[in-house]
């Protein structure tokens, strides 16, 4: 599968020690300490088997809403959404279908009330705690509460040690990409307005974390 970050990416510079994979003995226990702080645990081998889990996990008739992911993209999910074979309630289309601007900024912050939420993070510590950001808000502003059900998808790259690692590979490997990729996108770069540290689950199976053993996202 080709790499979304094809082009934009190339002439980043960006910190590469913070963009590895663990060893199996470090995802295990990664992926127990995870599970200690509530966060239900899936960990497969590639993106189209985390695709399946995904969709596995979204019954007919849920309301789908999404928070701009490049891993999303990736793994083929933004095309099941938008054009796959499913019975789901695609938040995304009719949010973004809305042509006034005040009504559509409505209805943005209404589907973080979704069904079922799905979207990534930018680091996850091998302590336990998961790190995420955006310019806004739009794309994490579901994780903490709103949603009723939170799915997250991520490549074993985005692992390091603990979370002061976690929130230096925010920084250092995860906003010069976003930014690149804004830049390409929309002529304009991007920043890190909204920090989300998300530290415990307190709703049991509220939270789904896919771990994909492939370089995903940033």
């Amino acid at each position: 599968m080709a790499s979304k970050k094809d082009g934009y990416a190339e002439s980043v510079d960006y910190d590469e020690s913070l963009d590895t994979h663990p060893t199996d003995e470090e995802l295990d226990a990664a992926v127990e300490n995870l599970e200690g702080r509530g966060f239900d645990v899936v960990v497969v081998d590639d993106a189209e088997a985390a695709l399946e889990e995904l969709t596995s996990r979204i019954p007919a008739g849920a309301g789908v809403m999404d928070g701009h992911s490049t891993t999303l993209e990736e793994i083929g999910f933004m095309d099941h959404l938008m054009e796959g074979d499913h019975d789901w309630d695609n938040r995304h289309a009719e949010v973004y279908g809305i042509d006034d601007d005040a009504e559509r900024q409505r209805a943005r912050r209404e589907a973080q009330a979704s069904d079922y939420f799905v979207g990534s993070v930018n680091a996850i510590a091998a302590t336990g705690e998961l790190v995420a950001a955006d310019a806004s808000g739009s794309r994490i502003g579901a994780y903490p509460f709103a949603a009723e059900n939170l799915l997250l998808v991520a490549g074993t790259n985005k692992i390091v040690t603990d979370l002061d690692a976690a929130l230096d590979r925010l920084e250092a490997v995860a906003y010069p990409l976003e930014d690149a990729r804004a830049q390409d996108a929309y002529g304009a770069g991007s920043m890190i307005g909204k920090q989300l540290i998300y530290r415990q689950e307190a709703e049991e199976g509220r939270t789904t974390l896919v771990l994909v053993r492939e370089s995903l996202g940033y």
